[in-house]
């Protein structure tokens, strides 16, 4: 009798450990193949991170493109997204302050937090243009590093997509060369883009903008920033503003711009008393995007403005 009882809990014993094994076995190849678990705060980063991680990355975008990144809240999706991420980028320069660290603080995760080589804080790898915030009237929520809005620049986006395909590659070795690969493409496509657009472009083109978010279309198109829509950042357009805007600018030719969340009321009050057309662009190309929309989402900004 004991030595069936024995036998009986070595057969059972012998199963268990080949069960477990199989089970290895199957879910290896299945994370292997999930790669690095990315989560970025912006689309712009996302789409950087789909093109160059391809099949070796799984990418969330935490900021729906639709909505200001400055005002968001530090939702519990957030949190749970980023207590199963590899890896966070972040564009920095205070761009996500009012939310982000919130978030990973109740993530939990060490991988991601400040100084650890899954945290990736763009604004660490570019010059950045001096902040508007940083002078005078504007002084509003101070950018002190300087303006955060570089997504607007692809010829900086290029620079970022290198810098991403190191890091990426750092995190996992074994990718690498692939990792670095696609980033020297994603860079070149960028800046082929984008001189590409900007010979379209007539030259010394004259913009108008809601907020210093689009300030980097002076850094690879044809064109002078000459006005804000805001007084002074995050303060609406008041009447007095908007008519010194008037005054000054009255009898030239030139385009307002501003984002499709931003009210529409002072771009309309310009092109009624000025005669400048208006448009309300994205800021982030969609959610899901690779480089292809991002791509799309610079056409979208250059034709705004006349062409040759």
């Amino acid at each position: 009798m004991f030595f069936r009882k024995t036998r009986t809990r070595s057969t059972r014993w012998l199963i268990s450990i080949a069960a477990l094994t199989l089970t290895a076995l199957v879910l290896a190849p299945a994370q292997a193949a999930a790669g690095l678990n990315v989560v970025a705060t912006t689309s712009s980063l996302g789409a950087l991170a789909r093109e160059i991680g391809g099949d070796q990355a799984e990418v969330r975008v935490l900021a729906p493109p639709d909505r200001d990144a400055h005002y968001l809240d530090a939702r519990p999706s957030f949190m749970a997204a980023l207590r199963r991420a590899d890896m966070l980028l972040e564009l920095g320069a205070g761009l996500e302050e009012g939310w982000l660290p919130a978030a990973q603080r109740g993530a939990s995760n060490r991988a991601i937090n400040s100084g650890q080589p899954g945290h990736f804080r763009a604004a660490d790898m570019i010059e950045l243009r001096r902040s508007i915030t940083m002078d005078g009237p504007n002084m509003g929520h101070v950018h002190e590093e300087g303006n955060p809005h570089f997504n607007a620049d692809p010829r900086r986006m290029a620079e970022l997509a290198l810098a991403l395909g190191q890091r990426m590659g750092e995190l996992r070795p074994d990718h690498a060369d692939s990792f670095m690969e696609r980033a020297e493409r994603t860079a070149d496509r960028l800046r082929t883009h984008a001189e590409t657009l900007a010979e379209q472009v007539v030259p010394e083109q004259r913009i108008v903008v809601y907020h210093e978010d689009l300030d980097y279309l002076e850094e690879w198109l044809p064109v002078e920033i000459v006005g804000y829509l805001e007084p002074a950042p995050g303060i609406p357009p008041t009447a007095r503003h908007l008519r010194s805007l008037v005054d000054d600018l009255e009898g030239t030719e030139g385009t307002v711009l501003y984002a499709e969340f931003q009210p529409p009321r002072g771009a309309e009050f310009l092109e009624r008393n000025l005669g400048w057309p208006s448009h309300a662009v994205p800021l982030d190309p969609p959610a899901d995007s690779s480089l292809d929309g991002y791509l799309d989402l610079m056409t979208t900004w250059a034709q705004t403005l006349p062409q040759r």
